[in-house]
C-alpha cells in the first residue's frame, strides 16, 4: 500500500462507535512514545493467549508455543544477549482495530499485530517488550535501535528496503463490505461493479484502483458510481438504508466492523477481497527490522515454525483474518514497486 495512505485506510475502516472511541482515549493517554501496555498475554510458560482484551474483536484462544532452539539460535548476538525482543507498534494516537489498540482494560496494547509479535519472540526464546508509538516514531526506533522489529501492518516495498528487512507474514488486502442479506459478491472481477454505487476513502489507495475500475466500465458502456462519506458513521448509514451497495476498504478494519455489528439490525458480511497492490501483485505485511540487522532470517524461520504447528492459523482466526493467510514467511520477497512505493 502506497506509504502516506498506510494508516488512514485502515482509520477509515473502522466505525467511529462508543467502544473505540473510549479505546482511543485509553490509547491516547499512553503518550507518544509508550511501552507501558506491553503485558504478554500469557496464561503461563509454554502459551501465548491471542486475542485478550479484544472488546469483541476477537476470540480469545490459548496457544502452546515454546523456544524452538534451533530457531534462537540464529538470533544476533546482542539479542539473544538481552533476553528480549523489543517490538514496535505504531498505534498511536488513536489505534486501528483490529490490529493494534489499547484493550478493554484500557491500558493493555491488543490486537493481531502484537499478538503474532508475542507468538514470534516465544518461538524465540525471548521476552516479548512493545513499544508503542506513533507511526512516524516507529521507524524513528527502528533506525536507533530501541526497537528490535515492528509488527506494525508495515507493507513489503522496494523503496523501504533501502533501510529495512522484511519477513513476511499476512496478505495486504482491500475487501468489499455489503449487507448480510445482500446477494452481490466481487469475485474477483470488476465487471461485477457494473451498474452498483460504491463508497470509498478520498486519497487512498483503494480509491486510485475503484477509480481505474470505473474509467474501464465507462469505456464498455458501464456504469459504477462512487460515492463519498465524512465520516464511517456515514458510510455505514448509507450501507444499511440501501443509499450505497458497498464500501471498499481496508480488509482488516471491515473483518472488525463485521464483528461490531454482528448482532444488531444491521449486520455486513465480506463480499470479496483484492490485492492492496492491485492485480498483478499481491501487496505483503512483514515484519520490519533494520536492514543487516540479521533479524529476517529468524523472524521468517520463527512464523513458518507457527504456521507448519498451526498457532498462525489459529491467531489468524481469532482475529477474524483467515482470508490474509500466507503460506510461508519469505525474506525480503518481492514489494510494492519504486514508482508505487
Amino acid at each position: 500500500m502506497r506509504t502516506l495512505s498506510l494508516r488512514s485506510r485502515l482509520l477509515r475502516g473502522v466505525t467511529a462507535s462508543a467502544a473505540v472511541a473510549s479505546l482511543a482515549a485509553g490509547l491516547a493517554a499512553c503518550g507518544g512514545d509508550s511501552d507501558a501496555a506491553t503485558k504478554t498475554g500469557s496464561a503461563s510458560a509454554g502459551t501465548v493467549t491471542v486475542g485478550a482484551l479484544s472488546n469483541g474483536a476477537a476470540e480469545e484462544t490459548e496457544l502452546k508455543v515454546s523456544e524452538v532452539k534451533s530457531i534462537s539460535a540464529e538470533l544476533p548476538k546482542a539479542v539473544a544477549r538481552s533476553g528480549k525482543l523489543v517490538v514496535g507498534v505504531g498505534a498511536l494516537p488513536a489505534g486501528f482495530p483490529p490490529l493494534a489498540y489499547v484493550g478493554q482494560d484500557q491500558k493493555t496494547l491488543t490486537g493481531a499485530e502484537p499478538d503474532l509479535g508475542r507468538l514470534v519472540a516465544a518461538v524465540l526464546g525471548l521476552k516479548p517488550e512493545l513499544k508503542n508509538s506513533t507511526w512516524e516514531n516507529l521507524f524513528v526506533g527502528i533506525d536507533s535501535g530501541k526497537v528490535d522489529v515492528a509488527f506494525s501492518n508495515v507493507t513489503d516495498t522496494e523503496e523501504r528496503k533501502k533501510k529495512y528487512e522484511f519477513a513476511s507474514y499476512r496478505q495486504d488486502n482491500l475487501a468489499f463490505e455489503v449487507p448480510k442479506k445482500s446477494t452481490w459478491n466481487f469475485d474477483g472481477d470488476y465487471e461485477n461493479l457494473a451498474g452498483k454505487t460504491v463508497s470509498v476513502g478520498a486519497g487512498t489507495n483503494q480509491e486510485k484502483l475503484l477509480l481505474e475500475w470505473k474509467a474501464k466500465l465507462a469505456k464498455e458502456g458501464k456504469k459504477l458510481t462512487v460515492k463519498y462519506f465524512q465520516d464511517n458513521n456515514s458510510v455505514y448509514l448509507a450501507l444499511s438504508s440501501g443509499k450505497i451497495d458497498a464500501y471498499f476498504g481496508p480488509n482488516p478494519g471491515i473483518a472488525y466492523h463485521i464483528t461490531q455489528v454482528a448482532r444488531t439490525p444491521n449486520p455486513t458480511r465480506n463480499a470479496g477481497e483484492f490485492s492492496g497492490a492491485g492485480a498483478t501483485l499481491q501487496g505483503i505485511i512483514a515484519a520490519t527490522a533494520k536492514k543487516d540487522s540479521g533479524l529476517a532470517k529468524p523472524l521468517a524461520d520463527a512464523v513458518n515454525y507457527l504456521i507448519k504447528n498451526g498457532q498462525y492459523a489459529k491467531w489468524l482466526a481469532a482475529w477474524h483474518l483467515s482470508n490474509e493467510a500466507v503460506g510461508k514467511s519469505e525474506i525480503n520477497p518481492p514489494g510494492l514497486p519504486l514508482d508505487n512505493s
